[in-house]
């Protein structure tokens, strides 16, 4: 397996570790040898080498900040020239999420795809906004197209609906889809108020300095949103959904819900009405006795309701280093493993 990967931030960084630290394990059980033969990174600078690149030296500069362009093989162009010119395998695609755009990342599937590579992605914009035509393209070129690492990270969600839960009906998927917003509303519950959550999230690196996308539910409403085309079938975009995030709960509310035996919680669910498919993004009183109250911190969840299995809820994480780059790498053991 010949690997580009594109976007050597905290995800393309954590996935490089675990190809060396699994290198081994990859040839034993999974009959697999990858070798990447390029990084592309619009900040860090890029290399290039159709004879495979030094992993180790890659990671080492980049924990140093220096620039990948001072390595052996540096490379000149952009990633998309990159893509074009590679003789790759499959790409890996972790740039950084634009839920409004896509870009760049949507440019680099697609042309990843039209030179007939298999793809895995952590990033939510292309599939949010683009899932049916991306997979569309995949299909017309006999390759493959996944995103274990969209929603909830390298905790096994997608996977779990294409193939575990395979001849289950599922009628609804609901759950807990931002770490940062469940982590601000545990803390509120132990008496703090939204501000000093939001403050102690941001010095954890829990939330951005600028954290809209967290607290107003967009992250959560991306994932919905791909739930829902890649789960449901669904031709949707994330504006097609009602966003309510979690800046008006106050901390008097959180403990008058608390004493009633309830836990707020921002819920992202999909369902299905009849022919049509819906979903949401808002924050819920749910009932103590339910699998979803009891999830705290940045932990992330979801519960689906089965024909065959009744309520299945799985629990983990839902970012992070080593957590999203394995979600690549499950993807990357989907696409060439034996």
């Amino acid at each position: 397996m010949r690997l580009l990967i594109v976007g050597f931030g905290t995800v393309g960084q954590g996935l490089a570790e675990l190809l060396i630290e699994k290198k081994q394990q990859l040839h034993d059980i999974h009959k697999l040898d990858v070798t990447v033969v390029g990084i592309a990174d619009m900040l860090k600078g890029s290399v290039y080498n159709d004879d495979g690149i030094d992993l180790a030296t890659a990671l080492e500069a980049a924990k140093a900040n220096k620039p990948l362009g001072e390595l052996p093989n540096a490379y000149d162009g952009d990633a998309l020239s990159m893509i074009k010119a590679a003789k790759a395998d499959m790409m890996v695609e972790a740039t950084y999420t634009d839920i409004k755009t896509g870009k760049p990342a949507t440019g680099h599937i697609r042309a990843a795809l039209e030179n007939g590579m298999h793809v895995t992605t952590t990033n939510k914009g292309p599939l949010a906004l683009y899932y049916h035509e991306l997979a569309q393209l995949a299909e017309a070129k006999g390759v493959k197209f996944l995103f274990e690492g969209t929603v909830m990270s390298g905790s096994p969600v997608l996977n779990l609906i294409r193939e575990t839960l395979a001849g289950s009906d599922i009628s609804e998927i609901k759950g807990i889809l931002n770490g940062t917003t469940n982590y601000i509303l545990s803390e509120m519950e132990e008496g703090n108020s939204y501000e000093d959550a939001l403050k102690k999230a941001q010095e954890l690196g829990y939330a951005e300095a600028v954290p809209d996308a967290d607290v107003l539910g967009w992250d959560a409403l991306a994932k919905v949103t791909i739930l829902a085309a890649a789960g449901f079938g669904a031709r949707v975009k994330p504006d097609d959904f009602p966003c309510k995030g979690i800046t008006e709960i106050t901390a008097e509310a959180i403990a008058e819900a608390k004493a009633r035996g309830k836990r707020f919680k921002l819920i992202g669910k999909v369902w299905r009405e009849g022919n049509q498919v819906k979903g949401s993004v808002a924050p819920e009183e749910i009932d103590m006795s339910h699998p979803l109250a009891g999830i705290m911190g940045a932990t992330n969840a979801l519960t689906f309701a089965t024909d065959t299995l009744g309520d299945v809820t799985i629990v983990g994480a839902g970012a992070g280093r080593i957590e999203t780059g394995y979600s690549a790498l499950v993807d990357i053991i989907h696409a060439g493993g034996k």
